[in-house]
Parts: C-alpha cells; sequence; structure tokens
C-alpha cells in the first residue's frame, strides 16, 4: 500500500470527478453554495470510507455472482445511516440537499471503487483508496460551490450560520453573474475545470516524458 500515491490519485490523477468523470450528476446539480458542497462532500467521503471497509472485509465470503447486489446492499445501509444522521442532527443540510443524499446509493464514484478497488483488495489499503477518493471529490465539489457561490451570488458561507443566513456578501450586487447558479452555471464551471485538469495532466506527461 502507498499512502502517497493512493492521495495523489483520489486527489489529482485519477480524481473521481475531473479524470474518472463519475458522480457528475450531484457535482452540478448541488454545488450552488459552500454549505451544500461541503456536505455533500463529507456525505460521500463517510459513505465511500466505510462501504469499502466492509466490502473489503467480506470479499472472500460472497460468491462473485451477486457481488453487485452486496455492494448495493452495503452501500444503501451507509446512506440510510447518513441520511438519517443529517435530517436528526443537521436538518437544514438534509432539507437543501434533498434526494442526492437516497442518491448515494446509485453513485457510480461508490459502486466504481467497491468493483475495482475494495473488492480485490485488503481491508487497511481500500480505507486509504475510500478517504483518498473521498477527498478528491469533496475537494472538487467545494471548489465548484465556492466559484458559484461567489461569481454567481456574490457571497461565502449561504447557510453557514443558519438555515436563512444569507453569507458575507464579497462582491457588490451589481457584479454577480447569476446564470452561474443556475444548471448551466454546474455545466460550465465544471467543464473548465475537466478542462484545466486535463491541460495539467497533459503538461505533466510531456515534461515527465523529455526528462
Amino acid at each position: 500500500m502507498n499512502f502517497k500515491k493512493q492521495f495523489k490519485e483520489g486527489l489529482i490523477t485519477n480524481n473521481p470527478v475531473l479524470v474518472q468523470v463519475l458522480g457528475m450528476c450531484s457535482a452540478m446539480a448541488i454545488t450552488t453554495s459552500f454549505m451544500n458542497g461541503l456536505g455533500m462532500g463529507v456525505s460521500v467521503l463517510i459513505i465511500l470510507t466505510l462501504s469499502n471497509i466492509v466490502i473489503a472485509a467480506i470479499r472472500k465470503v460472497v460468491p462473485d455472482k451477486i457481488r453487485i447486489a452486496m455492494f448495493i446492499v452495503v452501500i444503501a445501509g451507509f446512506v440510510t445511516c447518513v441520511d438519517l444522521l443529517l435530517q436528526a442532527f443537521l436538518p437544514d443540510v438534509a432539507n437543501s440537499l434533498g434526494v442526492f443524499i437516497p442518491l448515494i446509493v446509485v453513485n457510480c464514484i461508490i459502486l466504481g471503487r467497491a468493483e475495482s478497488f475494495s473488492y480485490k483488495n485488503g481491508v487497511l489499503a481500500s480505507a486509504v483508496d475510500g478517504i483518498c477518493q473521498g477527498i478528491g471529490y469533496t475537494a472538487v465539489l467545494m471548489i465548484m460551490s465556492i466559484v458559484r457561490e461567489l461569481l454567481g451570488a456574490g457571497t461565502f458561507g449561504a447557510g453557514l450560520l443558519g438555515p436563512e443566513a444569507k453569507g458575507i456578501q464579497i462582491l457588490p450586487a451589481q457584479f454577480p453573474a447569476g446564470m452561474l447558479t443556475m444548471p448551466v452555471g454546474g455545466f460550465l464551471v465544471l467543464g473548465c475545470l475537466i478542462a484545466a485538469m486535463q491541460w495539467a495532466l497533459a503538461k505533466s506527461k510531456k515534461k515527465e516524458e523529455s526528462k
């Protein structure tokens, strides 16, 4: 197990959103405010890590033919726990994220890591993979949320201090481009981030080949 390599893959070279292009729906739909991005990112990180651990622990006793069903059952159990905890302790965040928390059950990132990594590796390596991939996903959501909230609404931290809190006004009301808080804004911001990541990876690869 190489923690440094796994962390680099999760954050940069194999980022679940910018490189693997997974979890696109939630990435574009809920990243309109800082709290939404943070809530969704942390939820996926927790569910991904715990699911990886359990799947890796029981992989040798589960028949290969029913592995997908087993993945769904394990992931659904943790999604239910996280959903209930959010409703109990952070009801405003739960209401804001809405149906996207239950939909984590079929999130391609979690199913993909279960199939490609945790079902083939040990518990410790799977736990690290879940944490690293979760951090990579959360980082992208945080960047998108900050950009869309700041440039789309001119504020930062809406909902951070309460459900009615509008956040800190950073830009004068006449400057923000409200389009960025709409679905099309999610496509634009995510497209720019993917393009930037691909450019950086291509440049890094070209630099390594020239050595």
